[in-house]
């Protein structure tokens, strides 16, 4: 990753679940950037509901909520439609915004070595700089965490 807190995050477009997206459309609010290793698994699952669940309260303190990751938008739009997501998702098969943010990371899986997602958040504040982040996320709590803190803002 090649900015840190208080950056300006370059700005970025991707595909997802209502089309293209990008830092620019997020239209002077905050932004809030979380990346998950894959649709319909156990732990993504309890952290999308954790934000779906608290959605209204990130629009009240003015926060978009957008999810990350290397699945299709066929998939995206199962997950979506599934757990009745209120939000987009954003489909990065090529790993352009993995990278951007620097997410890729060697994991252990079963005894060998994977490349996948590292579970991690950004919020982007309303000037499109970066606010804060978290990495390596566990996600009991983590929601009620980001919202907090969007909240401070």
């Amino acid at each position: 990753m090649s900015f840190s807190i208080g950056d300006k995050v370059p700005d970025f477009t991707a595909a997802s679940t209502s089309g293209e997206f990008s830092l620019a459309s997020a239209n002077g609010r905050i932004l809030v950037l979380y990346f998950y290793p894959k649709d319909n698994t156990p732990g993504c699952t309890t952290e999308s509901i954790d934000f779906r669940d608290r959605i209204e309260r990130f629009a009240e303190a003015g926060a978009l909520v957008v999810g990350v990751s290397r699945d299709s938008l066929a998939s995206h739009e199962r997950f979506r439609t599934g757990k009745e997501l209120p939000f987009d998702l954003i489909s990065d098969p090529d790993e352009k915004l993995c990278e951007l943010f620097g997410v890729m990371k060697l994991k252990n899986m079963y005894g060998r070595q994977v490349r996948g997602i590292e579970r991690s958040t950004f919020v982007i504040d309303r000037e499109g700089k970066l606010a804060r982040e978290w990495r390596g996320v566990k996600v009991a709590g983590h929601a009620d965490e980001v919202l907090e803190f969007v909240q401070s803002l």
